[in-house]
């Protein structure tokens, strides 16, 4: 089995603002897909599953978005955002999705990897990877129970899910000192 990563809100070929909302370091969405289809191909593996939390192509029409799935690398599985909705789960699965989940999604049992952020407490029974907030201070990167993997602030590329679960043990071992 090959490594696992995890990615948000990459707003593929989004021309209502994503660019100047978020001060994407970008000219214009052609580059910003160039950009964003090189790193994740520079860091995904052809045997590699990449989980997107949702927002992957708000810009696009079906066409572009299947064009864009087979043109990056690995095993692809999306919980659906709110920028997803203009298709079904089983229309993104035919655009190259291997699975699409309109709702969160629990994996190993103790990540729950949502689009939104969820509400959770040091007394939850798991931790939250999300995406959504962009770069919202409202918002922490990463914390003992939370880790947002908007592109904005993972590099604009897929974080290895290893990368994430250390941060949020290091982050628990920090919480545990105090």
């Amino acid at each position: 089995m090959g490594r696992r990563f995890v990615v948000a809100d990459t707003h593929f070929g989004d021309r209502g603002g994503i660019l100047r909302y978020e001060e994407r370091p970008f000219a214009d969405v052609e580059e910003m897909d160039r950009v964003l289809c090189e790193n994740w191909n520079r860091a995904v593996g052809a045997g590699d599953t990449v989980y997107h939390l949702g927002d992957f192509a708000g810009g696009a029409d079906r066409e572009r978005a299947s064009a864009l799935l087979a043109g990056l690398n690995g095993r692809k599985i999306l919980v659906m955002g709110n920028h997803d909705q203009w298709m079904t789960a089983r229309e993104w699965m035919e655009a190259g999705f291997e699975e699409a989940y309109p709702l969160p999604v629990v994996l190993d049992g103790f990540y729950l990897l949502s689009h939104e952020p969820l509400y959770v407490t040091m007394a939850a029974p798991y931790a939250n990877l999300f995406g959504h907030v962009h770069r919202n201070p409202a918002y922490r990167g990463c914390s003992a129970r939370s880790f947002c993997a908007c592109v904005e602030r993972i590099g604009y590329k897929p974080v290895l899910f290893d990368t994430i679960k250390e941060r949020i043990l290091r982050a628990n071992e920090s919480f545990n000192l105090k």
